[in-house]
């Protein structure tokens, strides 16, 4: 069995790796797929949806059965499912198959975002919570650009189909390793209320609504650029696919870890001043509330900062300034990794932990990139690229000023810390 928290933080990042490398090899390979399968950039917007559709909706599902049955458990057959689905990517020959073998992968993936954050937060110890989420989510620049570096490389030598083998396979084998996982049942308070129910109870929760309403812009942004990334520099530069999903992988890399890393350090700096929050500590104490303002304020930084550099990226002339400008971007937009994801866990109650990273899921991708990369894709058709793409900037501010934490969302928490302090 696998007990030491460190070790399970280790297997989770390493899943979650992969996680994201199914997650964006497609686009990678995009304009492959586009012109075999003959899609407009509508179409292929649509593919990241469907993906999605499949992901937020079994969110709270796995988010219910966790309730009833083993958390890691669940996380093997979710990454079981996306795994081959992923394969299964690399032999469809038509669009409705596509749709198909992508809904799969979201559905797999679904499972193991939702849950394994909550191990994590379970396990480690309380003034670790902000590292240890940052290496977690390390894993989504890491395993992004990779699957960015494995497309682009596997798609120019063997062509697109096998770059979903590579990316799928070991996925199928790795699934095992999380049934050796000591899953901490005793930290994990089973809650009894309905979907419906716990998801309007959490919505009550302002800190928790701030948090979310924020994240569905930061996501919509950040799932559009992502997905749309190396079929600009191929429209925009000239550049060739290998090469453009190469140097943005690359960019993605290290501008991502940076992020990812000081937004943990920073998460974890700026607590110092306020109590540790434990299971056993009321999730609306004032020392609570104080602590996730500041966090919030990283979040809203990061994410103007990123916005800023993204509008003078997306006006570059050439490539260079433009890697230059999206290298500051991504580091600023993936700073909010780790103290967002500590507001969303420690805003609400113990036993409603698993319930709020569902809905935060469903929430958003139903608000944020179910439907950025399509009407990107449609603003493409109708508009130059340039034009379209300097939507998401705004978009980005506009997430900053989101987060930004109001005095209003304290002083509506402040009546429930008195009631429950």
């Amino acid at each position: 069995m696998i007990r030491r928290p460190g070790s399970i933080v280790a297997l989770l990042t390493a899943l979650n790796f992969l996680n994201y490398i199914d997650r964006l090899v497609l686009s990678a390979v995009l304009p492959s797929v586009q012109a075999e399968l003959q899609l407009t950039n509508f179409q292929s917007g649509l593919l990241a949806t469907i993906f999605l559709l499949g992901y937020f909706i079994t969110a709270p599902i796995f988010g219910a059965l966790a309730e009833r049955y083993p958390r890691k458990n669940l996380i093997a057959l979710g990454i079981l499912i996306w795994s081959v689905a992923t394969v299964c990517t690399g032999l469809v020959h038509s669009l409705p198959m596509m749709f198909v073998a992508r809904a799969f992968v979201g559905v797999g993936e679904a499972s193991f975002v939702t849950l394994a954050p909550t191990i994590i937060n379970d396990v480690v110890a309380p003034e670790k919570k902000g590292r240890s989420l940052a290496i977690f989510f390390l894993a989504v620049p890491l395993g992004g650009a990779l699957g960015f570096l494995i497309g682009g490389f596997i798609g120019k030598n063997y062509g697109w189909r096998e770059t979903f083998f590579v990316a799928g396979g070991p996925g199928v084998v790795l699934a095992l390793t999380c049934l050796l996982i000591e899953d901490p049942a005793q930290k994990f308070v089973r809650a009894k209320t309905k979907l419906i129910d716990a998801a309007s109870e959490l919505l009550r929760i302002p800190m928790f609504r701030l948090a979310v309403v924020g994240y569905c812009a930061h996501t919509a942004a950040v799932g559009a650029f992502a997905f749309w990334a190396p079929s600009y520099l191929v429209k925009e530069f000239g550049m060739r696919l290998d090469k453009a999903s190469f140097w943005f992988g690359m960019i993605t890399v290290v501008g991502g870890a940076i992020g990812t890393i000081v937004g943990g350090w920073w998460a974890d700096r700026s607590q110092r001043a306020f109590t540790q929050v434990t299971n056993e500590t009321p999730h609306d104490a004032e020392h609570n509330l104080s602590g996730m303002a500041q966090l919030l304020k990283i979040c809203a930084i990061g994410v103007a900062v990123g916005g800023a550099a993204a509008f003078g990226a997306f006006a570059s002339p050439v490539p260079m300034i433009f890697f230059a400008l999206v290298f500051v971007s991504l580091m600023g937009v993936f700073l909010s990794t780790s103290p967002i994801n500590s507001v969303l866990l420690r805003s609400v109650p113990a036993e409603q932990r698993v319930s709020a990273m569902a809905l935060c899921i469903f929430m958003i991708h139903a608000f944020g990139d179910l439907w950025s990369p399509p009407l990107l894709g449609q603003l493409a058709d109708l508009l130059p690229l340039r034009l379209a793409m300097m939507t998401l900037p705004v978009v980005l501010m506009l997430a900053g000023f989101l987060w930004w934490p109001r005095k209003s969302a304290l002083r509506q928490s402040l009546p429930q810390a008195q009631l429950r302090g």
